[in-house]
């Protein structure tokens, strides 16, 4: 038995070196909570995975797992520092029968495997990175360990539900050590791990939950990780259905709890269509890394899509533009971030969608640092024909054998991408047309062709000679129709909301990481006055600069330009937007102009609109 080839494989560290906006924003998360949060704050300065005495369970690895990409991306010796120093206090202290890590942890049970299931991760990373040549070994004596451990206890709890994270580890040391008990190992996993293909087979929670009624399998950050489960285990199942999984699983998430940034709501269990809803930053992270997986698996450019919907709206808009604070819970309608004692949440607590440093809870602090760096790390992947596909578009460089690429371009504030290509023989770049880029252009060496939407697009070449290439993505304005008959307007992967002034409130804590209330300072309540099928002549694209911090209300590289009323029955209810009305909406308030901004860009929001009657 074998494992089934990947569509694309991922990069080794090292290979791609981010550029202009890109890199300024690896910087900013540097600078801010991931680069320094081992410094303060106790579960992961005093964790007890490097011998301290706060929390030993999962939120040490959390942060390792998105520190680790961050610091061989940005080749800081500060970062790298740091995780050398975590990774060897993990190998050296590794337990007489295998076991990685602290073997309780406060309220947790012992032997808990979910924590070392993220341990493992960053492990695979750091040793893909530096050729640490202990990890192998102290990860196969880890997972013979855990071999005998499920004999007499099954996988449980968080583990059972998130069993497809370990398998990810299991098939890493597999593919370096071709030791066959490893996919017996992982039929084991499968047989005690909870069916998320079935889940979604017979999808039956198509509604917000009651919180009596939440469990493991409505769980919004479970579901963000299931959903390369599938396609993971077609690796060893050779099952097409298995494969393709994933689209169907999108699809009933988008069918009862879609949101317009490509997420689906879950605060912290599925909540349903509603804008007001939250959904965890947690849960944006993981499924945007289960995203990645899943391109390199099945090479998909649909997914691409969807990934650049979740990186450049619902990951950046969840977090102070600094970086210094986030939120738990984010809202597609967002029109204030208040303690709220009364919260529309599913059974999240009044602080969950203020900007701080451990809002209602602190896995989101540990695990958001994931987002940015995986995402950098799969812009680009190997080919099967030694070549290299372009997954998505932003300023870099890679290097895969002799064929380089550097990647200038403002996407995905930009329409243009070109790039500069360098090589010493025929090779092959397999370059994705996003499903919205009607009329994409590709030019080499002076020779524009079109290039089909929703597709990768092969230019096969020569690369002695340093050859220009040139990609024209066409961004246009687009109206969906979502919740309430509502209006929700995109452009090209970025959802545009309204801009909403705003005033920040210091409740508690030491700057910069401390907790923020942000309040409205200009009315929110407004409809749109469109036509959702000819969107063009009703809304005008402005353009500006790519700045320092571009995912901020003042750098905001785009804006559009559109007209609407106000909506006076639309209030407030439970500190939220209150329940959109069924557009279309009438209104006799005076006719004005309003400014849309990118999503990511934004703190304060609307998103989905009323639309007009008239």
């Amino acid at each position: 038995m074998s494992l089934k080839a990947r569509a694309f494989t991922p990069l080794s560290p090292g290979q791609l070196r981010p550029e202009g906006w890109l890199l300024g924003q690896l910087r900013l998360q540097a600078a801010g909570l991931t680069g320094h949060l081992d410094e303060f704050w106790p579960d992961v300065r005093d964790s007890g995975w490097i011998g301290g005495q706060a929390e030993g369970w999962e939120r040490g690895p959390y942060w390792l797992d998105g520190m680790i990409p961050l610091a061989f991306l940005l080749d800081d010796p500060r970062l790298k520092a740091k995780a050398a120093r975590w990774i060897d206090y993990i190998l050296t202290h590794q337990q007489a029968d295998g076991w990685l890590g602290p073997v309780q942890s406060d309220r947790y049970q012992a032997y808990d495997p979910w924590p070392v299931f993220v341990a493992l991760k960053a492990m695979s990373q750091y040793a893909d990175a530096t050729g640490e040549p202990r990890i192998a070994p102290a990860m196969e004596r880890f997972l013979r360990c855990l071999d005998g451990k499920l004999e007499a206890r099954p996988l449980f709890e968080w583990g059972k539900s998130r069993w497809a994270d370990l398998l990810l580890s299991v098939h890493w040391l597999y593919e370096r050590t071709s030791q066959a008990w490893l996919l017996g190992f992982g039929e084991k996993l499968r047989a005690q791990g909870y069916d998320w293909r079935a889940h979604f087979a017979d999808f039956r929670f198509r509604e917000k939950m009651r919180p009596e009624h939440c469990q493991q399998s409505t769980h919004v950050v479970n579901n963000g990780m299931a959903l390369k489960q599938p396609a993971l285990w077609w690796r060893q199942s050779g099952d097409e259905g298995d494969r393709q999984a994933a689209l169907h699983m999108l699809h009933m998430l988008d069918t009862y709890h879609g949101q317009v940034t490509g997420i689906f709501s879950g605060d912290e269990h599925y909540a349903g269509l509603n804008p007001s809803q939250g959904t965890e930053l947690c849960a944006v992270v993981e499924a945007m890394y289960s995203l990645e997986v899943l391109l390199s698996l099945t090479g998909n450019p649909r997914l691409a899509d969807r990934l650049e919907r979740l990186a450049f709206n619902a990951l950046p808009a969840a977090c102070k533009p600094d970086m210094w604070a986030h939120q738990y819970d984010q809202q597609a309608n967002q029109v204030q971030c208040v303690v709220s004692p009364d919260p529309i949440w599913t059974n999240n607590g009044p602080d969950a969608n203020i900007f701080g440093l451990e809002p209602h809870y602190g896995c989101c602090t540990a695990n958001m640092h994931q987002g940015w760096p995986k995402f950098a790390a799969h812009l680009w992947m190997a080919s099967p024909d030694g070549g290299l596909a372009a997954l998505s578009y932003a300023p870099c460089q890679v290097q895969h054998g002799a064929l380089q690429v550097r990647v200038k371009t403002e996407y995905p504030f930009g329409e243009v991408v070109e790039l500069e290509v360098r090589g010493q023989d025929l090779s092959t770049l397999h370059l994705r047309i996003p499903a919205w880029a009607t009329g994409a252009i590709v030019e080499v060496a002076g020779q524009r062709v079109p290039a089909r939407p929703g597709s990768f697009h092969q230019v096969r070449a020569d690369w002695r000679d340093p050859t220009p290439v040139r990609l024209e993505l066409p961004m246009g304005i687009e109206v969906s129709r979502r919740y309430q008959r509502s209006a929700a307007v995109t452009r090209g992967p970025l959802v545009y909301a309204l801009r909403v002034g705003e005033e920040w409130r210091k409740l508690k804590g030491e700057e910069p990481h401390a907790d923020w209330e942000v309040l409205p300072t200009t009315p929110w309540n407004y409809g749109l006055q469109l036509d959702p099928e000819e969107p063009e002549g009703a809304i005008q694209v402005e353009g500006g600069q790519v700045g320092e911090c571009p995912f901020s209300p003042e750098g905001a590289p785009v804006r559009l330009r559109a007209r609407g009323r106000r909506v006076p029955q639309w209030q407030l209810e439970r500190h939220a937007a209150g329940p959109l009305p069924l557009s279309p909406v009438a209104s006799t308030e005076p006719l004005e102009d309003l400014v849309l901004i990118p999503y990511g860009c934004t703190n304060l929001r609307v998103a989905e609109f009323p639309l007009l009657a008239d």
